[in-house]
């Protein structure tokens, strides 16, 4: 029997909301939505409906008023805000989440009936958009309402940004956002969205490496040239690239151009990252231990440092090569990385370094617009006061020490939260690093999900718990900000 008004309360009502089998049937109801917000125009509808039948009316029952978007970039997926205002005097939480999903690729799939019906296999739930990103807002707003029928109220304002757009890069929320600030205006946000480092461990992400995409090209001429009659009189450029490339990273993939290096690290960040470990999972490769950076760790390579990566390199035919020297060679390249380095000036930086090197016949170019693939680096820091309570609140649900991850590897929107609304940003992810999440099969553990629920839950009830004295330690900006 659930006590009365008390945080063990709260988790008896999302323990028992699990148990019972509601979350698994409110995700199946979602997860049928076709929202692939990759084959706009034709998704559009699904988009819509997603907002306006499954998330609409989940927030009006919990109390919440809602504001529907149109993008500002005409074509592009819409958004809506929930807003629940208890007392202006009380702390505002924003949350999080994108109900639209990768392409369904359904004649790849090889568990249940294909992506649009979940399929339950022991701990895993399969479906597309199980695990990103449709059981992760989920989880959040039921545990929202747990605290709700618990307590009475939550305790505290909140607010909660769902938009469709977010696998087709999230085109126009930046500028949604911008235009509408009073909106969505809060001290601190909490979202969810990526994996834990480990299924059995919860974590705290903490912001997200940015990624710059670029061309490397090298064009010496118009046409290719027979290799018998032209070899050793025509430049090659597929060799001369390969050398330009070898200038910018080592052998062992070390960055060797200084302006592309990251900030020092922190004593605060390289605290943090000193008991994670890097897991596979079950279908994931084995790392290259003598890979990266020298001197850092597995974590601290893919948290808190910065990669170049060619992600792709053409020359002549590949497939189907003739004997003839190429005219071309085009390296496709990314730079991730962590908050505080000058990406700004990264072409700028490549190009200088590049002619000093005596390769000044390969021109640093953006790639197409459809392959910008631009996102900004951000982070709160470990040491600021809402990290330090939430850490402490996930501690408490689960009586186990959370990881707590300074930028996840990836990158998504959270320059919208940080830059453009000064807020401190806390990512609570609930999945894991082998879930499928863009290919066939993706799925949810379901031992993950009931603890998120629990987690979650005990945060938005600490949340509300928070007296005066406390809410006021809690500053609603950050304090490391991107260069």
């Amino acid at each position: 029997m659930s006590k009365v008004g008390t945080r063990d309360g709260a988790l008896d009502r999302v323990r028992a909301y699990f148990e019972g089998g509601t979350f698994e049937a409110e995700l199946s109801a979602r997860v049928a939505h076709r929202t692939e917000s990759q084959k706009l125009p034709e998704s559009m509808p699904h988009l819509h409906k997603y907002l306006e039948d499954e998330m609409r009316p989940a927030f009006e029952e919990m109390g919440f008023t809602i504001k529907s978007y149109d993008n500002p970039i005409a074509g592009q997926a819409p958004a809506i805000l929930a807003t629940r205002i208890e007392d202006p005097s009380l702390p505002t939480v924003l949350g999080y989440g994108h109900g639209d999903v990768i392409h369904g690729l359904e004649d790849q799939w090889t568990k249940g009936n294909g992506p649009w019906v979940t399929a339950r296999d022991g701990d895993r739930l399969y479906g597309r958009g199980t695990a990103d990103n449709k059981a992760q807002h989920t989880i959040n707003m039921a545990a929202m309402r747990a605290v709700l029928e618990e307590r009475g109220v939550l305790g505290f304002n909140a607010k909660f940004l769902l938009e469709m757009g977010e696998e087709a890069g999230s085109k126009g929320l930046a500028e949604l956002v911008k235009a509408n600030k009073e909106d969505f205006a809060s001290d601190v946000f909490i979202g969810s969205d990526g994996p834990r480092v480990s299924p059995a461990r919860p974590t705290l992400s903490l912001g997200c490496r940015g990624a710059v995409n670029f061309d490397l090209v090298c064009d010496l001429r118009d046409g290719g040239h027979h290799s018998g009659n032209w070899g050793g009189l025509l430049a090659n450029p597929g060799i001369i690239l390969a050398h330009a490339i070898a200038t910018i990273v080592g052998a062992k993939g070390e960055l060797l151009v200084e302006g592309l290096k990251p900030p020092a690290m922190t004593s605060a960040v390289r605290e943090v990252l000193s008991d994670i470990e890097i897991e596979s999972g079950e279908n994931g490769p084995a790392i290259d231990t003598w890979w990266g950076e020298p001197g850092l760790t597995p974590p601290q390579r893919v948290y808190a440092s910065n990669v170049f990566n060619v992600l792709a390199y053409a020359t002549g035919t590949a497939g189907r090569p003739v004997n003839a020297i190429p005219p071309q060679a085009i390296a496709n390249c990314q730079l991730r990385f962590v908050a505080g380095t000058d990406v700004e000036n990264i072409v700028s930086i490549l190009q200088a370094h590049l002619d000093e090197a005596g390769f000044a016949n390969v021109k640093v170019t953006p790639p197409p617009a459809s392959n910008d693939g631009t996102f900004q680096a951000t982070r709160t820091e470990p040491d600021h006061p809402w990290v330090v309570f939430a850490r402490e609140s996930l501690q408490r649900s689960t009586n186990s020490k959370p990881a707590i991850i300074p930028s996840m590897g990836g990158s998504i929107c959270n320059d919208i939260f940080t830059d453009i609304l000064g807020l401190p940003a806390i990512w609570i992810p609930h999945s894991y690093t082998s879930c499928s999440q863009h290919a066939p099969d993706e799925h949810v553990l379901m031992s993950i999900c009931g603890s998120a629920l629990d987690v979650m839950a005990g945060v938005y009830w600490d949340i509300g718990a928070l007296d005066p004295s406390t809410r006021a330690s809690l500053p609603p900006y950050i304090t490391a900000r991107t260069a």
